[in-house]
């Protein structure tokens, strides 16, 4: 069972007070139960400048249903290559994510600290794809409860993301999670079956999903 963390020192702004971009709120801290309040509130973290953190709620939000996830024929064939692990590289995939040489990297040092000890404590995850002995590709992100909150995926094998997702999404399903957000709807994941829900839906879904720690 995960260990829950002392909880934030900060109150967290409702989602619904996103800007048009939908940044929320910027400052704060990446403490463990800072990120979990955020998670469970429906609020997401990035860098925001060069040391402040902004706090992210889009409309729309991107979410994968569980029932809904595109497999192709091919994808299908790339899923019989690869050795599935988990969690036996979880920083290893978050600084293979954050590599400064890809486009739109975000993810510093700070983030890599703070969410390896989420990791340590039994919140967030990896999941990824194995080659020969190599780590080839591979995604993390946080579960709470039935939420799944992926963060960020990467590949340096052809369709090795794409074989992290699907067997995350097996493991969600066996596991009754209600729910697996992506933040942004991309081309790329609209291809493997995300879809946009507005705000509001969103935080309906998450409510169920999600439930307060006792």
């Amino acid at each position: 069972m995960p260990i829950e963390p002392p909880p934030t020192r900060w109150v967290l702004p409702s989602p619904e007070r996103a800007d048009p971009q939908g940044l929320v709120a910027v400052g704060a801290d990446l403490e463990p139960g800072t990120l979990l309040a955020a998670y469970r509130t429906g609020l997401f973290p990035m860098p925001f400048g060069r040391r402040r953190i902004g706090w992210w709620s889009p409309d729309p939000r991107g979410i994968l249903p569980l029932d809904r996830l595109i497999v192709s024929r091919s994808l299908r064939r790339s899923c019989q290559r690869f050795e599935i692990r988990v969690d036996s590289a979880f920083e290893t995939v978050m600084r293979r994510c954050g590599d400064p040489r890809r486009p739109h990297g975000w993810i510093n040092d700070d983030f890599v600290r703070a969410y390896t000890l989420l990791h340590e404590l039994g919140w967030a995850h990896s999941v990824e794809t194995w080659l020969d002995g190599e780590l080839v590709g591979g995604l993390y992100g946080v579960r709470v409860e039935g939420l799944f909150a992926g963060e960020s995926m990467f590949h340096s094998a052809t369709d090795a993301s794409k074989v992290a997702l699907v067997a995350l999404v097996e493991m969600l399903r066996e596991d009754d999670a209600q729910l697996l957000d992506v933040q942004w709807r991309t081309e790329h994941l609209a291809s493997l079956g995300v879809v946009d829900v507005p705000r509001a839906e969103y935080l309906r879904l998450l409510a169920a999903a999600v439930r307060a720690p006792e």
